[in-house]
C-alpha cells in the first residue's frame, strides 16, 4: 500500500481526493480477500479458480465505486433496480467493455429499459416475463440499441415461495424450451437463492441436480449462478460458475432499500 493509501486508510481527511483514495484502499483490500476466498474454495472443491466468475453486486452503491472497481480490473457489475441501474449505465458510458448484469426481480414493464443495456438477466421465471424480454430485445436489436441477443438465466425457486421469485422445478423444462425458441434470447443457465433458514449446501446440491438435467437437454446452458457473501464456498463446492457478492466486497449498504 502506498503512503497516500496508508494515510487514507487511517482516516486522515484532506478533502474529496483522500476520501476516494480511502475507498480505493478499502475496495482493493476487500477484493483481495474475496479473491483469496474464491481461490481457496476452488482448491477444496478440486476446481480451477478460473472456472468461477465473481460478479460484484453494486446496487445501492454510487457510480464512483464502479469506477474504482473498473480500475481494479473488474468489467462485470450486478444491479437489481432498473432505474438506479439505467442511471449508472448513462453515467459510466465512458468506461469501455463494461457488462451490466441484471440480477433482481424484473417487472415486465421495465423490460424495454433493461433490454437496451443488459448483457444478461438472471431472474427470468415466467413465460410472460420471457415474452416481454423477447419483444423488448427484438426491438432493441432492430433499433441498433444493442448488437447481441440477451443472455438469460432462469431463476429456480427452491422453496415454492412466490414472493421470492423463481420458477418451480417442474416448470423449468417448458420455460427453458420457450427461451430456446427465441432468436433474441440466449439460454445461459440457472440462478437460485437458498431459502432462508435452510442449509445452503443441501440447497445447492438440489440446484446442481436441476442444472445437470437442464444441461442434458440444453448443453449450452453452462452458467450456474449461486452463492453470495456468506455461502459462496458451499456454492462453489456444488458447481457454481458465478458467485454474486455484495457485502463482502462493497461493505455495508450506504442507503436503505425502500
Amino acid at each position: 500500500m502506498t503512503s497516500e493509501s496508508s494515510t487514507a486508510a487511517m482516516g486522515i481527511e484532506t478533502g474529496g481526493e483522500t476520501r476516494v483514495t480511502a475507498r480505493t484502499a478499502e475496495l482493493t483490500a476487500n477484493l483481495t480477500t474475496l479473491t483469496e476466498r474464491i481461490d481457496a474454495a476452488c482448491r477444496v472443491a478440486g476446481r480451477e479458480p478460473d472456472t468461477v466468475r465473481l460478479l460484484p453486486v453494486t446496487k445501492f452503491f454510487p457510480a464512483s465505486d464502479i469506477e474504482i472497481l473498473y480500475g481494479l480490473g473488474r468489467r462485470e457489475f450486478g444491479e437489481s433496480r432498473e432505474q438506479e441501474a439505467s442511471e449508472k449505465v448513462a453515467q459510466l458510458r465512458h468506461l469501455a467493455h463494461v457488462r451490466w448484469e441484471f440480477i433482481g426481480r424484473l417487472q415486465r414493464n421495465k423490460a424495454k429499459h433493461v433490454a437496451r443495456w443488459a448483457n444478461a438477466v438472471y431472474s427470468v421465471d415466467s413465460d410472460r416475463l420471457a415474452t416481454a424480454l423477447d419483444t423488448a430485445v427484438t426491438a432493441a436489436l432492430e433499433a441498433g440499441d444493442r448488437a447481441t441477443p440477451l443472455r438469460v438465466l432462469l431463476q429456480v425457486s427452491l422453496d415454492a415461495d412466490p414472493t421470492r421469485g423463481g420458477v418451480a422445478p417442474d416448470d423449468l423444462p417448458a420455460l427453458a424450451e420457450r427461451i430456446e425458441e427465441s432468436a433474441s434470447l440466449q439460454l445461459a443457465g440457472l440462478m437460485a437463492i437458498p431459502p432462508l433458514g435452510t442449509d445452503p449446501a443441501a440447497e445447492f446440491a438440489r440446484l446442481a441436480d436441476l442444472h445437470g438435467r437442464l444441461l442434458a437437454a440444453h448443453p449450452q446452458a453452462r452458467e450456474l449462478s449461486a452463492g453470495m457473501s456468506n455461502d459462496l464456498e458451499a456454492a462453489i463446492a456444488h458447481g457454481s460458475t458465478c458467485v454474486r457478492v455484495g457485502t463482502a466486497l462493497m461493505g455495508a449498504r450506504p442507503i436503505t432499500s425502500p
